[in-house]
C-alpha cells in the first residue's frame, strides 16, 4: 500500500476519533446541564394536551425505586421536578434519569406530566411522552428504571 493512503486512512481514524470524544463530553455536559434552556418572562411555548380519559386526579405521588429502596410519598400540592439534581423535589438515584427529567403540575384541577429533555424519556403507562399528558389516580410514570406511582 502506498504511504499516501496509509497517511489518508491514519488521519481519517484520528479524526474520527476526535469526534467520537467530542460527542461524548458533548452528551455529558448536555446531561449535568439539565438541558433546560432559560426562557424570556412572561413567554411560554405552546404544546399540545392529550384530551382527558376521565378518572379521578391523582392526590400523592409514590416513588418506588429500581433497588427495592423503601417507596417514598410526596403529596401533589405543587409542581414537582423529578430528577437526579438536588434541585429536584423528587430525587431519585438512578443513572437512567436525567438531571431533571421530567415535571408533575396541577392546571384547572388536573394533574399532568411532561418530560423535560431527558436522555431516556418518560412513560406513562408505557407510552412515551412527547407533550404534557394528563395523569390520574392509579397511573404509573417511569423513568429510566424508577416508577411513580399517582394514587387518590
Amino acid at each position: 500500500m502506498s504511504p499516501f493512503v496509509l497517511s489518508v486512512l491514519k488521519y481519517s481514524l484520528l479524526a474520527l476519533l476526535y469526534f467520537f470524544i467530542y460527542r461524548a463530553v458533548r452528551s455529558v455536559v448536555t446531561d449535568v446541564a439539565g438541558r433546560r434552556t432559560p426562557r424570556p418572562a412572561g413567554t411560554s411555548v405552546a404544546r399540545p394536551v392529550k384530551p382527558s380519559r376521565g378518572g379521578k386526579p391523582p392526590a400523592v405521588l409514590v416513588v418506588h425505586s429500581a433497588d427495592g429502596a423503601k417507596a417514598r410519598t410526596f403529596r401533589l400540592s405543587e409542581p414537582l421536578e423529578v430528577g437526579r439534581s438536588e434541585s429536584c423535589r423528587v430525587r431519585v438515584d438512578d443513572t437512567y434519569v436525567s438531571q431533571v427529567h421530567a415535571k408533575l403540575y396541577g392546571k384547572n384541577g388536573a394533574w399532568y406530566v411532561e418530560d423535560l429533555g431527558s436522555t431516556n424519556g418518560t412513560y406513562v403507562n408505557d407510552r412515551r411522552v412527547t407533550a404534557p399528558v394528563e395523569v390520574h389516580a392509579g397511573d404509573v410514570v417511569r423513568v429510566g428504571k424508577t416508577l411513580l406511582e399517582l394514587r387518590r
